[in-house]
């Protein structure tokens, strides 16, 4: 299974990427579990799987950092506006 492209990944909504990264780990899990008992016939897939939830990470760490930076940029401009009205007064 080869790797998603970085653009097929932002092209995803906040709750698929959400879902994506429980699956992702879930995955991950199973992979850790088959190593433990033995089963694992791929043992490179571990890695496909750590930079997929990498990728799928810092995407989700990217939204949250530009959601953040408009909302403080929102609030400073409506603190602005409150702290010139109290100016004029």
């Amino acid at each position: 299974m080869p790797l998603p492209k970085i653009e097929e990944i932002r092209d995803l909504s906040d709750q698929e990427l959400s879902d994506r990264i429980v699956e992702t780990k879930k995955q991950l899990f199973e992979l850790r579990f088959q190593k433990a008992t033995r089963q694992l016939d791929k043992p490179h897939q571990f890695k496909h799987m750590r930079h997929r939830l990498a990728q799928l990470m810092t995407l989700e760490r990217e939204r949250q950092l530009a959601a953040s930076v408009k909302q403080a940029s929102g609030s400073e401009a409506a603190s602005s506006d409150s702290t010139s009205d109290a100016e004029e007064e």
